[in-house]
């Protein structure tokens, strides 16, 4: 899987090219859109993925008959906070307006009230109002190539991140100093510790593991550490995004340690004594976000998300998918 490099000039370029995409597309007359969602949803009603492609839109949408029905019209949405509106704009676009949500945008760590379309939630409890949608995408979907081969790589563990929350203070209270791992924050000293240096992604891949450690919601690092050639290694996550982090399965697609990090240094020993266990989990892992990077596969799934959402909250007549979206397990088994 060939990715782009997340260096400072690509990401302008695709900054740029994200915001040019997001306008000229709301440029263009809703009624194309409209005619374009029953086209795509006409044709996935006998598509042989079908079965895979709603799995996935339960998940993400775990809502039942009778949802409360939301507030606001599709063409009042708030377009304060752009990155998100566009996020949503891609797919709202395809729905008639006088349709109502309601959303909430940023780092959602709560299950709101009502049924809402949110960028995460928790992954413990009941979080059905919480209906996911692939926002802020330009910030949490950047992959890139890692092109350095494991034998060179180091034998260590890196992380690099602000300390703003009590998982990764205790990171660096156990190893920061540490030989086997290379972990610090950025920015100015805190708590104690002084900072260390910034690793860009491209430097982190020169190590064998990287940790992928829950900021305010989940660990934005996340996908480009899976997608790279090297293995993830992080505590159980309490948030998941469309990314469906709820779903992956420790020692399958990344290495799970404890939330005090007392059994890092045994875990990277046990990986440095089985490099093919090790290789195995990166396979499992490229696979797994390889399955996020078709872009008209991520369409049709969040079209099936809406047109559920619509479904339950009473706005939209029972489709050619209703006994799909009403009646299957939200349970998701990544390959």
């Amino acid at each position: 899987m060939k990715l782009p490099s997340l260096g400072g000039t690509a990401t302008t370029i695709n900054r740029v090219r994200y915001y040019a995409t997001g306008i000229a597309r709301h440029a263009l007359p809703r009624e194309w859109f409209l005619q374009r969602s029953k086209s795509i949803l006409r044709d996935l009603e006998d598509a042989p993925e079908l079965d895979e492609l709603v799995r996935r839109a339960n998940y993400c949408n775990k809502l039942g008959h009778g949802a409360a029905k939301p507030g606001v019209r599709l063409d009042a949405v708030d377009r304060g906070r752009s990155r998100y509106y566009f996020d949503l704009d891609e797919y709202l676009r395809y729905f008639p307006t006088q349709l109502k949500v309601n959303y909430l945008f940023g780092d959602v760590t709560w299950v709101p009230n009502a049924p809402s379309l949110v960028k995460s939630r928790p992954t413990d409890g009941e979080n059905g109002n919480s209906v996911l949608l692939n926002l802020d995408k330009l910030r949490h979907f950047r992959l890139c190539y890692d092109d350095t081969p494991w034998e060179k790589k180091k034998p260590m563990a890196v992380w690099r991140g602000a300390l703003n929350n009590p998982l990764r203070s205790e990171l660096l209270r156990r190893h920061h100093e540490s030989a086997f791992a290379d972990v610090g924050h950025v920015g100015d000293t805190k708590e104690g510790f002084r900072s260390k240096g910034f690793l860009s992604p491209q430097d982190q891949m020169g190590y064998r593991y990287i940790l992928s450690i829950e900021g305010f919601d989940v660990a934005t690092n996340l996908k480009w550490i899976m997608a790279s050639g090297s293995v993830c290694v992080m505590p159980k996550g309490r948030c998941e995004t469309w990314f469906m982090e709820g779903g992956l399965i420790p020692d399958r697609h990344f290495v799970e340690v404890r939330p005090d990090f007392s059994d890092l240094e045994d875990k990277i020993a046990a990986l440095e004594r089985d490099p093919l266990w090790a290789q195995d989990i990166v396979a499992n892992a490229n696979a797994y976000v390889a399955s996020f990077c078709d872009r008209k596969t991520e369409r049709k799934i969040s079209l099936l998300v809406l047109q559920k959402y619509f479904e339950a909250t009473g706005q939209l007549p029972p489709s050619a998918f209703s006994h799909l979206f009403f009646q299957q397990t939200h349970e998701f088994q990544p390959g």
